[in-house]
């Protein structure tokens, strides 16, 4: 890494006269200086004035790990001991660099204990949200971050490709997922989920892995995910074993048409809504708008889920470099449940998928 990405914070925070930005483990630290923190009740921040050089504040038994990282390489690394104030040391920095005289930028999933701790310490401060800072500069990927994307889309892909092999009546959902998860093991860093929804579970489109018994002619909703680089993967395909129902053919159909309609939808200078929109319009011309029951995508990176948000109601323009689900769902309660998801990544004249299995319904 280099201190390119530092640098755009720092930029952004002078145009947003934002004083500093504070961060603790989150992917915000991992993107900016490639450093995955462990989220402990002990004080890890790393602050990034708007003028003034940043500094990595760590536990001393943290060190290592830290330095490990390549962080020390990006930003000064210091560290404090057990009986040390690291709220203060926090505060010494930020008057160093004279960075209290604007409003002050607190990364978003920052411990509540933390950031109270702050702003007692720091009373006369305005406090912002730190993703008014970092959102911007992460939704849109560089071209390594593409290649990235790209990369540990084409590992969900192989994963997906055994998936049929695992399906069989007589298996149950938990240890179907666990033979998923070795196989996202043997091609990922890392596991960052997996959902193997059978029968009427298909309906809950966050369903966990459960003790159900698969059964011939049950569809299977497998929603799965993983690390690969620092990139995350998130790919759902529709299996059924043995021979498929009509009904439930029609809906996927409907599906597979909503997914495209989606996916056409993409290119510069369009909204997050109307990619919403397109993909929804299917599927409520189809009689299935009830049942289609959550955002159309979400966009993906260092983290699993992050903006832009494919939503109604979502302005936001999109620009060559976003990278997002397309995952539009139908879910019947008490009997089954569809969902056909790939990453696109918008490019300079339209989309490029991530993700390149055959979206019907694969028989196992």
């Amino acid at each position: 890494m280099t201190t390119d990405r530092l640098d755009r914070v720092r930029r952004r925070l002078a145009d947003l006269d934002v004083g500093a930005l504070l961060v603790g483990p989150s992917a915000d630290l991992r993107w900016l200086v490639g450093y995955q923190a462990m989220p402990l009740e002990r004080l890890t921040m790393l602050v990034v004035p708007a003028d003034g050089d940043p500094t990595l504040l760590v536990p001393t038994l943290e060190r290592a790990r830290a330095e490990a990282s390549g962080a020390a390489d990006l930003v000064r690394v210091e560290t404090w001991e057990e009986t040390d104030d690291p709220i203060g040391r926090v505060a010494d920095r930020l008057a160093d660099a004279d960075a209290t005289q604007g409003p002050l930028a607190v990364q978003d999933q920052l411990w509540t204990s933390f950031t109270l701790a702050l702003q007692a310490r720091l009373p006369g401060a305005e406090w912002r949200a730190g993703s008014t800072v970092t959102s911007p500069l992460r939704q849109v990927k560089d071209a390594g971050e593409v290649a990235a994307l790209h990369a540990v889309g084409a590992a969900i892909d192989e994963v997906h490709a055994g998936v049929a092999d695992l399906l069989r009546p007589g298996r149950t959902e938990a240890e179907v997922g666990t033979d998923i998860a070795a196989a996202i093991r043997a091609t990922h860093d890392d596991v960052a989920f997996v959902i193997v929804a059978s029968g009427p579970n298909g309906a809950s489109p966050h369903h966990e892995l459960s003790s159900r018994v698969i059964e011939d002619g049950d569809p299977v909703v497998v929603d799965i995910g993983g690390v690969l680089d620092g990139y995350c993967s998130d790919e759902t395909r529709n299996y059924v074993l043995g021979s498929v129902d009509p009904e439930y053919q029609d809906l996927h159909d409907v599906l597979e048409e909503a997914q495209a309609a989606g996916v056409a939808a993409v290119r510069p200078g369009v909204t997050a809504a109307s990619v919403d929109a397109a993909a929804r319009a299917v599927i409520d011309d189809a009689g299935h708008g009830d049942q289609f029951i959550h955002r159309t995508g979400h966009g993906i990176g260092v983290d699993g889920h992050e903006e832009p948000w494919i939503v109604a109601g979502n302005d936001t323009e999109l620009v060559a470099g976003m990278a997002f689900s397309v995952e539009p769902g139908i879910y019947v309660a008490g009997q089954h449940g569809a969902r056909i998801e790939d990453i696109v990544v918008v490019t300079d004249d339209g989309v490029a998928a991530a993700n390149h299995r055959p979206r019907g319904i694969t028989v196992a």
